[in-house]
């Protein structure tokens, strides 16, 4: 994310980044959040809902608005096929996979009689689950500083319901969204409005005053116990609490509003301009507040952090999932190994995908957050942690189409079959613990009788290299969501 300078040195509005550490810190994203929720208070979405509408009256709509899926109350029967069942093993050979009513009912020997079903032909190809990106922002990975800085809100959502698409036909079949407004995107995806990936919604992040999740400009601070909500607290991007009270109150709201999990902001980042890389957020009472008032409702918290000291804070309370984690120490993912938790990584290396800081400080951090990201690699296979893959791509639109790429980079650590089933059977498993605040029914990630049929055919082998994911255009030929074509390219095979 750009300094605060940005708000005064117009050269800086050409700068589009992507990611290299979290960048939910910046104050960009407080600039934005005020003008696009400011805009739908105050006139309830009009501008943004009167396009959508022409859009119905009469003019071209976009495909994310226009295509449906395909289906039928017919089973379906893919068959000539090498099976990834998202566990991790060597890929099967001669068994067809059985699809009804939106579940996989059963996996079958490939020469069985196919029945009242309908056939699809996957010629040989891997059929796999699809995939699941668990560090996902679906409201901001999209737009860039500029259009977010200046454009209409009603365009900042359709800018959203439109990546939701693209992250479908990525073959992102599900994400767990760690912080932002994504509730309403959320329904209109469930409802059929729009097209996109079954999303888990952690709602606004939690965070201290002068946290990691703390927007306000500096002409906000101080604020008193009368003082209103900033616009971005309102619209549920962000929610200050300071004392076990308020954690409490604010982590209630959140699941009140249909959180699946819930999101704090435990320590510094890379592009914060408060908080620095080393701090430690929030008191243990604080944080225990938060994963008592989950627990009471079946979830469980995930924390934003990166050093050992907010780690081992976290986990001594319960909590459940470490966002990013890079600077971690052996002391700190043994006890994440002993706690049960979840290690929530992304491949943040100081590369191309990464963003570009004009200051020494910020790319110091940034230096030491990718060097320990290989260690961190290193570790939690070393201490075997429940370790999940996510992308975390922010203000980003020239980067999220390599989404995929960022897995791909996985076979660097793991061998390609290891990498790919954490992004399908084991963040299947991570998404399972929101339990009863889990907003689907079943299981993700795995191809077995009961599952889920989100399915991918894909022109690749993956138990040699991951680098077929670098084109999902060309190599995902057909992308299945709940049972639903929304995409096929295989010869032969239309509806």
């Amino acid at each position: 994310m750009a300094p605060l300078s940005f708000y005064y040195k117009a050269s800086s509005l050409s700068n589009d980044h992507s990611h290299g550490g979290c960048q939910c810190g910046s104050p960009l994203l407080s600039r934005f959040h005020e003008r696009m929720m400011a805009d739908i208070n105050r006139r309830e979405f009009i501008g943004g809902m009167a396009g959508v509408m022409a859009m119905f009256v009469g003019l071209h709509a976009p495909s994310v608005l226009s295509e449906k899926p395909k289906g039928g109350s017919r089973p379906l029967l893919l068959k000539n096929l090498k099976l990834f069942d998202g566990t991790g093993g060597p890929l099967r050979h001669g068994t067809a996979v059985r699809v009804k009513n939106g579940r996989i009912e059963a996996i079958v020997s490939s020469g069985i009689d196919p029945g009242d079903a309908e056939v699809i032909d996957c010629e040989g190809r891997v059929v796999m689950p699809g995939l699941i990106d668990a560090h996902w922002h679906t409201t901001l990975a999209a737009i860039s500083q500029v259009e977010a800085m200046t454009s209409d809100a009603g365009y900042v959502h359709l800018v959203a319901a439109r990546e939701a698409e693209r992250t479908l036909m990525r073959g992102v079949t599900s994400v767990r969204d760690v912080g932002g407004p994504a509730f309403a995107l959320k329904k209109a995806i469930d409802k059929g409005i729009v097209s996109g990936p079954r999303i888990f919604p952690a709602g606004a992040m939690i965070s201290q005053t002068s946290g990691h999740g703390d927007f306000r400009m500096r002409r906000e601070v101080p604020r008193g116990s009368a003082s209103p909500l900033s616009e971005q607290e309102r619209q549920g991007v962000a929610a200050i609490a300071d004392g076990e009270a308020e954690v409490l109150r604010r982590t209630r709201e959140q699941l009140m509003l249909g959180a699946s999990q819930i999101k704090l902001m435990a320590g510094g980042g890379v592009a914060s301009v408060y908080d620095p890389l080393d701090s430690t957020q929030f008191t243990e009472r604080e944080l225990r507040a938060a994963v008592d008032a989950a627990g009471d409702w079946g979830t469980y918290v995930a924390v934003h952090v990166y050093t050992p000291r907010g780690i081992q804070r976290a986990l001594r309370v319960g909590v459940k999932s470490i966002e990013h984690g890079q600077l971690a120490d052996e002391e700190s993912v043994r006890m994440m190994a002993g706690e049960g938790a979840w290690w929530s990584l992304q491949p943040f290396l100081q590369d191309e995908d990464s963003n570009v800081y004009p200051d020494a400080e910020r790319r110091e951090s940034q230096r030491k957050v990718a060097e320990g990201t290989v260690r961190a690699y290193e570790m939690a296979q070393r201490f075997d942690v429940k370790t999940a893959w996510g992308t975390d791509i922010l203000f980003s639109p020239q980067n999220t189409h390599n989404q995929l790429r960022h897995l791909a980079k996985l076979t660097r650590f793991y061998d390609p079959l290891t990498a790919l089933a954490m992004a399908t059977g084991h963040n299947g498993e991570l998404l399972a613990l929101s339990g009863p605040r889990a907003p689907y029914s079943g299981t993700l990630g795995r191809i077995e009788p009961g599952a889920l049929a989100d399915l991918l055919v894909v022109d690749g082998d993956p138990e040699k290299t991951l680098d077929f994911l670098n084109d999902p255009d060309n190599n995902l030929r057909l992308i299945m969501k709940g049972g639903h074509v929304h995409k096929n390219s295989l010869p032969g095979y239309s509806r």
